[in-house]
């Protein structure tokens, strides 16, 4: 009786588009499922975006407007861009903990797509992203925001603001690629956003009275513009002019990052 010898077969390192795709979506649905087994994910989602919606309504709505109901119009669209730039923090962190952990080892063992660990997780934070957007709005309802335009804009604003988040998130996948430990990943966060969405009109109505070098970094902010489509799109005003820029700084800002982002991803992967 004889013994046969097989040498292992090596992986193919390209798949069809169709399996990349379903590869793509298993793997995000993976990183949804988790949830169940870290609801404090979950938590952090819901509380958080209660908290600013709350802190700033009652503690800066009175001095700034005069009333909570004349504030909310214009904060509530400002905390729900913050909350997506916030947010888009989570795929670069979630990612660098996969690959501290050995999870992309596993992934590079499997005949899947080579870059579906990094699409699938893209794809179910932005998921999460529509669920805190969601929060933020039925927060805003309790407390008595209104939606002054109608249900198309609605959905306009958030697939303005989920394609803004994704195309931004490219800056914390890239962080995530570059560190190795994922609280680096949120020191970034708190160094870049927290500036970034304060120097921007996500909490106050207009430049008017700022100083003019800092109104005019302001008003040229990536945040503003988004700020702005979103307060036209959920309350009323221009959107066209500044959703175009918003857009056109979230390409710029993937068209930098998302290919220094796959090629880190591939040495690292």
């Amino acid at each position: 009786m004889t013994t046969a010898t097989f040498a292992p077969q090596e992986l193919s390192k390209r798949v069809a588009p169709g399996t990349a795709v379903r590869n793509t979506m298993t793997l995000a649905w993976r990183n949804l499922v988790q949830i169940k087994h870290n609801p404090m994910e979950l938590l952090d989602l819901s509380i958080q975006p209660i908290m600013f919606v709350l802190l700033f309504a009652y503690v800066f709505g009175p001095a700034m407007e005069g009333s909570v109901d004349a504030y909310l119009p214009i904060v509530i669209p400002g905390i729900i861009a913050q909350n997506a730039l916030f947010a888009g923090m989570s795929t670069g962190f979630g990612l660098n903990t996969d690959i501290t952990k050995g999870v992309f080892d596993r992934f590079r063992s499997l005949p899947i797509s080579r870059s579906a660990p990094l699409a699938g997780r893209i794809i179910a934070d932005t998921a999460k992203q529509a669920w805190s957007m969601m929060i933020l709005l039925v927060v805003g309802f309790a407390i008595g925001f209104r939606i002054e335009t109608n249900v198309l804009a609605l959905l306009t604003a958030f697939v303005l603001l989920l394609t803004f988040a994704v195309l931004f998130s490219w800056t914390s996948v890239y962080i995530a690629m570059k560190v190795n430990e994922p609280e680096k990943v949120q020191i970034f966060g708190f160094v870049v956003i927290f500036p970034l969405s304060f120097l921007s009109t996500a909490f106050i109505k207009s430049t008017n009275g700022i100083p003019g070098p800092v109104a005019w970094v302001m008003d040229n902010s990536p945040v503003t513009h988004l700020v702005e489509a979103m307060r036209g799109l959920l309350v009323g005003g221009p959107v066209f002019e500044h959703a175009w820029v918003a857009l056109a700084w979230g390409v710029g800002i993937s068209l930098v990052f998302a290919p220094l982002s796959l090629r880190a991803f591939k040495k690292r992967a």
